[in-house]
């Protein structure tokens, strides 16, 4: 990673976001309209679709995508609409199609590309041609591994708008790391409570003893903290190797992780939906869905080496139990923090030089929402 100091400061006057950010339901479908459909949002890995026709299904508000490993082996995705009489054609979150897709209702069938090829009884019909008729395509692209999705329907060019990712975390060598284990939480708490919440460590010390031994929340450096991508690196502590539940490596580094990186964890958020954990034998990422103005799911994956996890070798889960704790602790505090917001005496506080990159996310998302266009 190329590292330059840069000066950060908090944004002045900054402070919290007013309470109808956080409770009502107008400002959730702004967020769908405004930010999620139209933005980059990650949506899985791509190791997730590793089979001809295995897919997965995104839920996004009104909105749902089938993404799927296509007949020439690329990543495809489709809006998951029926182009008949409109119809959700799929219901389960993942599954595999054979060689088509068909919908429930009248037996439309289309295949992996999203051609319609089967039609019952519309031969009859006027003009009818099957080739004005494929499922709506969603833009995909790729990213170290991970997939993206953009519903917009004039997309901004993935290479464009994560220029400033695009091989920062190449030491890590992400695209080439395997899935060791996911888990999927409920937070009863708005979406952007987990992304601000994740953003400092302010409140290491109280909510997260464990954490705070392993590495000082005033210890570190942010290298982006302007725009759609925040974050930087805090130091571990003199005796401490790695976030582990004894805070030392629980397997061997990643073979590109030389230097300051072995004695460092990286953090990022990636807007809207992303949260990227960068450690020096393993990488953790987290997506976070709005399910309503006060619920959002969260997924949670640990990544390790093919080789550390084919080997069975190493206690990795001594990372998985660890950064498991954490995540509960810092969804319990995020869904106080959701019941307190909701008082007719919660009001915008000052932000602490220690959330300047809340005052950073605030401040973009505030623009993004905001956009006329």
């Amino acid at each position: 990673m190329n590292f330059k100091k840069t000066a950060e400061t908090l944004i002045k006057d900054a402070h919290t976001l007013e309470q109808d950010y956080y409770i009502n339901p107008d400002i959730l479908q702004k967020e769908y309209e405004n930010i999620f459909l139209k933005n980059w949002i990650c949506a899985g890995r791509s190791s997730d679709l590793n089979e001809k026709g295995q897919y997965k299904v995104i839920n996004i508000g009104t909105e749902s995508v089938i993404v799927l490993r296509g007949d020439d082996g690329e990543l495809i995705a489709y809006y998951n609409v029926c182009r008949h009489r409109g119809t959700r054609i799929c219901e389960k979150e993942s599954g595999q199609f054979s060689k088509s897709i068909q919908c429930k209702y009248h037996g439309w069938t289309y295949n992996l590309n999203g051609q319609l090829f089967g039609a019952p009884n519309m031969d009859t019909v006027d003009k009818f041609n099957k080739n004005d008729y494929s499922l709506h395509p969603v833009t995909i692209a790729e990213w170290d591994g991970f997939m993206f999705i953009n519903l917009s329907d004039s997309p901004k060019e993935f290479e464009t708008a994560f220029a400033p990712l695009m091989n920062r975390f190449s030491h890590w060598s992400i695209a080439d790391l395997a899935v060791h284990e996911t888990k999927q939480y409920i937070v009863n708490g708005n979406w952007k409570l987990v992304i601000q919440n994740y953003c400092e460590c302010y409140h290491c010390p109280i909510l997260h003893p464990d954490l705070a031994a392993i590495h000082n929340y005033m210890g570190g450096h942010n290298d982006l903290y302007e725009g759609p991508f925040l974050g930087g690196y805090m130091d571990l502590n003199e005796d401490k190797e790695s976030i582990t539940a004894s805070g030392q490596l629980c397997c061997p580094p990643l073979d590109g992780v030389k230097g300051d990186n072995l004695n460092r964890v990286y953090y990022y958020s990636i807007f809207p939906n992303m949260l990227l954990s960068l450690h020096p034998e393993y990488v953790m990422y987290h997506t976070v869905w709005p399910e309503g103005i006060d619920k959002c799911k969260v997924t949670c994956s640990w990544l390790f080496s093919k080789q550390t996890v084919d080997s069975g070798e190493y206690k990795t889960s001594d990372a998985i139990d660890f950064w498991d704790m954490t995540n509960k602790q810092d969804w319990y505090i995020s869904q106080l923090a959701q019941l307190g917001i909701r008082s007719k005496k919660y009001f915008p506080a000052p932000y602490s030089g220690q959330e300047s990159l809340l005052a950073a996310f605030d401040k973009h998302y505030l623009s993004v929402l905001n956009q006329s266009v």
